[in-house]
This record gives C-alpha cells, sequence and structure tokens, in this order.
C-alpha cells in the first residue's frame, strides 16, 4: 500500500529576511527613549555648573 503525498508549497524566499530584521514601526521604541532620558539626566547632573 502506497501512500500519496501532496507537495507541499514552495515557500517564499523573502521572509526569511524580514524575520531576521526588527520590521515595522521606523520610531524608537519605549525602551530605548527611557534609556535615552536617563543617560541625558545623568550626563547633566555629572557636569559642572558653569560659575556665574
Amino acid at each position: 500500500m502506497k501512500i500519496a503525498l501532496n507537495p507541499c508549497k514552495p515557500r517564499n524566499p523573502l521572509i526569511g529576511a524580514a524575520l531576521f530584521r526588527r520590521a515595522g514601526s521606523h520610531q524608537p521604541r519605549e525602551a530605548t527613549l527611557r534609556q535615552r532620558s536617563g543617560r541625558a539626566l545623568r550626563r547633566e547632573l555629572t557636569r559642572p555648573k558653569p560659575i556665574p
């Protein structure tokens, strides 16, 4: 008794590249914005204030 299998649909060759890169919004992520603001605050606090 032989089992007949239907051939699979060919895979899309472009989907692999889309899975490996970050596809989606061009806006920076919330975590990135929080880290940037934290770094900026730390930089301001460690920078010496000018004497008038």
